[in-house]
């Protein structure tokens, strides 16, 4: 019976091990990974601007069968692949994928200026660089996914559209979009008239902290206090408000995304509390109405907030369990389809 109740408990989303201090609450990651039966390794790659971009990945360890797929995972703005995203892909990695995560540049262990995105598009392409160089260590076959966090969301939608217009060399299976950000909140955003003179301090001074939000991103986002104090102990991540040009470019992203929702045709996932107040839920809601494909899920989670893995334990076990079912079912399916062309 103990030995039953110890094995579920490790299938349960690691995040319920940490404490207010440490991902991996009193153990080193060293004792951590191997608690799971998962792998991790990690390396940098140089980007074309000379920036060098840390990656890391994850896979199930023996006596745990192959991975049935792959998940890429893209974090969020002030985010990184460590802490929380680590977490969540060793979730992945325990139920049988294998999983990569880059820092964004200016993010995690990444080079760059702190948190800074004034253009997107060098950001896509890191993403594509590692994530086309990871998927090509498992055979062409194996399905892959995208799951992407808050910021991640809006990449993954521009990976996709890089797809659509033929501009990559192998395509996705689907995408999970987690508190995915389609639109700025309108209970966050700089109240007007500072969103509108955003482009004034972008063009003068880029790097000037002066967007103005209404709270800061960390207690807005935890539900748990602990957790909320988990993400502030990161010792890569930062709490000072966007850059103007990075604020400006964020909202830019919204706008262009939201212009083109007709156009995706990727299966997908989108999970969300409606009590987010960092991206705007409605946003979601617009993406799923008039996305083209043909396979899509909207979840809406009453009274949870942006960050899922920052609700209490019961919350966080119930999203996740659809997330996991939602990417082995089809993972599963593609498997069976494979099978059936040979």
């Amino acid at each position: 019976m103990a030995e039953e109740e110890e094995k579920k408990k490790k299938m349960l989303h690691p995040v319920a091990e940490a404490d207010e201090r440490s991902p991996y609450g009193r153990l080193s990651h060293e004792e951590f990974y191997a608690r799971h039966s998962v792998s991790h390794s990690a390396s940098f790659f140089v980007n074309p601007r000379g920036l060098r971009i840390f990656t890391q990945w994850w896979e199930p360890l023996p006596p745990a069968p192959p991975p049935v797929g792959t998940v890429c995972i893209i974090h969020g703005f002030t985010g990184e692949s460590n802490w929380f995203i680590t977490l969540t892909a060793v979730h992945f990695a325990k139920h049988g994928f294998a999983v990569g995560a880059l820092d964004h540049q200016g993010h995690g262990y990444s080079d760059g200026l702190e948190a800074h995105i004034p253009d997107i598009e060098p950001i896509v392409d890191d993403c594509v660089t590692f994530f086309d160089e990871f998927r090509a260590r498992y055979p062409p076959s194996m399905p892959s996914f995208l799951y992407a966090e808050s910021l991640g969301g809006a990449i993954a939608l521009l990976i996709h559209l890089r797809e659509k217009e033929g501009r990559l060399s192998r395509g996705w299976d689907g995408v999970v979009l987690n508190g995915a950000m389609c639109g700025v909140s309108p209970k966050f955003k700089p109240p007007w008239p500072l969103e509108h003179l955003l482009w004034v301090a972008a063009s003068i001074i880029p790097t000037w902290r002066v967007a103005v939000t209404r709270g800061s991103i960390p207690d807005v986002s935890f539900k748990e206090e602990w957790k909320r104090k988990l993400a502030i102990a990161s010792p890569r991540r930062t709490v000072a408000p966007p850059r103007a040009a990075t604020a400006q470019e964020l909202l830019r992203v919204c706008r262009e995304l939201q212009g083109r929702f007709e156009e995706v045709t990727l299966p997908m996932l989108i999970v969300h509390g409606e009590g987010d107040v960092v991206c705007d839920p409605a946003c979601v809601e617009e993406l799923h109405r008039r996305a083209s494909s043909k396979d899509k899920t909207l979840r809406l989670y009453p009274d949870m907030w942006h960050q899922i893995v920052g609700e209490p334990e019961e919350n966080v076990e119930q999203v996740f369990d659809e997330i996991i079912d939602w990417l082995r079912t089809r993972a599963v399916s593609h498997e069976a389809g494979q099978e059936g062309k040979a």
